[in-house]
């Protein structure tokens, strides 16, 4: 059934995640600007999304689109989990709340050698700082006043101190700040939570601004395709409780729908590699080769280990300590409730040829915290993940049908290139290094995995190739740049086709050496100072 055009919005932000959220809140900030954002999920109610222990619930569920990847060439030809949001926030109401924004010399690398000019570090940092809220650092580093509110955990676990400590014992330095342009080191993360709540983008940018006249959010309302006529951007088709409509814009459709969305949205409008498209019977609007190409992704692999005794979260799985934490959050806003569960972290090298630390590790005081990784014996563990901050191999996000209701396929085709799998092992051999140190071992009673019996080469590349997964960063698949391959201009434009831009991190040349949350947001509020004029 198809209902009247509705009108009245000069922009159309499609995708409230992270970019979205900021999108919006910037956009109405300009009183004349009619603004309407769009969100597929449901708003984020769902109690666990704002504790910040509640991100391990978030791994798997009714919030998340399902998707899986495909068959996996170079790792088994096995499918793996895909965990991407379908709620208001996107992935920042469920990561895991570390806050990183990646060397300056990644975005120097857009700039000069892709060709980004306008995107280099000096460019951005203002943006980083224009969103930052920071509580605990300030000066030319950080920003204080920012919406998104970043803060020291208010508790965190002995392990995580120890874990530390071991990191320093094998020779890495501590590192309090890992946004302080040097990464090298270990040390607590840092995260995007407010007095013991998460802060995600919707909670930072976008409710404290819902009011406003000239905003509008419909969440749970799908879009179907972007409406072009005559090679521009008229607006976009929705499906909401079986009726499909039409909503126009007199300005822009604006992009927010990730690394995932974007690209799938893009080419059931027709916008996209032609050969694609016309395979998947859709009309070609415009041939855009690049337009989900380019995709990448940090892949991780955990070592496991089990503990000596209830020295970790997982004992908080037990009635009577849950009901001690909850207790202990309702009064205090602390204890493990308050915590990310992902406390400490570390960059560091895997090829000292690089400039800058090219392994990232993130540190679980439990075990059996996220989706697909298994608990221990006796039920006391930890976990460390680690991945190649950049990668080399290169994937792609496809269509499998012209029909919306159909998943996309998503193949990062990771280890494609060799270098990637030795850097990745690199990171394996280095947390179980730091697991077998006198501060961490301590807490110990034996590796649980890969554990012992994995020793030649080719047992890690056995375990690399089993069990490593996505560390939720995916990113390139709507390309900044000026080369052929490029689906936005250096103003977030897509080529070829006017009134329409990608504002998020699909449009990243090429994945950040850090988690990407941070640098989205900062992408978003860069493109919105481009939208509204501003320098």
């Amino acid at each position: 059934m198809q209902e009247a055009i509705m009108s009245g919005f000069d922009y159309i932000v499609v995708g409230g995640g992270s970019a979205g959220c900021v999108m919006a809140a910037r956009l109405s900030e300009m009183s004349n600007a009619r603004v309407l954002l769009l969100e597929a999920g449901p708003r984020d109610t769902n109690p666990y999304i704002h504790i910040p222990a509640g991100f391990a619930k978030m791994t798997s569920g009714k919030l998340l689109w399902g998707y899986e990847t495909a068959p996996l060439k170079h790792a088994n030809n096995r499918t793996a989990v895909y965990p991407q949001a379908r709620v208001l926030g996107g992935g920042s109401s469920i990561n895991a709340e570390v806050f990183t924004r990646g060397c300056p010399e990644d975005y120097d690398n857009w700039a000069k050698a892709m060709g980004c000019k306008g995107w280099s570090w000096a460019d951005l940092k203002p943006y980083f700082l224009k969103s930052e809220g920071n509580t605990r650092l300030s000066g030319p580093a950080h920003g204080t006043e920012g919406p998104l509110t970043v803060s020291d955990l208010r508790s965190h676990s002995a392990l995580s101190d120890a874990y530390v400590d071991g990191c320093v014992e094998i020779g890495m330095p501590r590192n309090d700040d890992f946004n302080s342009g040097q990464q090298a080191g270990a040390g607590l993360y840092q995260t995007t939570t407010r007095n013991g709540w998460r802060c995600s983008a919707a909670a930072g940018y976008l409710k404290p601004v819902l009011g406003r006249s000239n905003l509008t959010l419909r969440t749970e309302l799908t879009v179907m395709r972007i409406i072009v006529e005559k090679g521009r951007a008229r607006g976009v088709e929705v499906v909401e409780n079986g009726t499909t409509r039409r909503i126009d814009a007199d300005c822009e459709v604006i992009m927010t729908a990730g690394a995932i969305g974007s690209p799938k949205l893009l080419m059931l409008s027709g916008i996209g590699p032609a050969a694609h498209l016309k395979s998947v019977d859709i009309g070609v609007v415009h041939d855009l080769p690049g337009v989900g190409q380019n995709f990448h992704d940090h892949f991780s692999t955990d070592v496991i280990w089990q503990l000596k005794g209830p020295t970790s979260y997982d004992k908080f799985k037990k009635p009577h300590w849950a009901a001690l934490a909850g207790l202990q959050y309702m009064l205090l806003r602390k204890g493990p409730i308050s915590s990310n569960i992902v406390e400490a972290g570390a960059f560091w090298w895997g090829d000292r040829n690089e400039k800058t630390p090219d392994i990232q590790f993130h540190f679980l005081a439990g075990a059996g915290v996220e989706e697909g990784v298994g608990t221990v014996p006796g039920g006391n563990g930890a976990t460390c993940n680690s991945y190649h901050v950049r990668p080399r191999s290169r994937g792609s996000v496809t269509l499998r049908s012209n029909r919306l209701e159909d998943l996309p396929i998503i193949d990062p085709n990771s280890f494609a290139e060799p270098y990637d799998l030795e850097r990745h092992i690199e990171g394996i051999k280095i947390t179980q290094e730091i697991g077998r140190s006198k501060a961490f071992s301590r807490f110990v009673e034996r590796e649980h995995f890969p554990g012992t019996a994995c020793k030649t080469k080719q047992d890690y590349i056995d375990v690399a190739r089993s069990n490593a997964r996505s560390s939720y960063h995916p990113v390139g698949t709507c390309k900044l740049g000026v080369d052929g391959m490029a689906v936005v201009d250096l103003a977030c434009r897509v080529h070829g086709v006017e009134g329409l831009r990608v504002c998020d991190s699909s449009i990243m040349p090429q994945v950040v050496s850090s988690n990407t949350n941070a640098p989205t947001i900062a992408i978003a509020e860069k493109a919105a100072d481009m939208i509204r004029g501003n320098r």
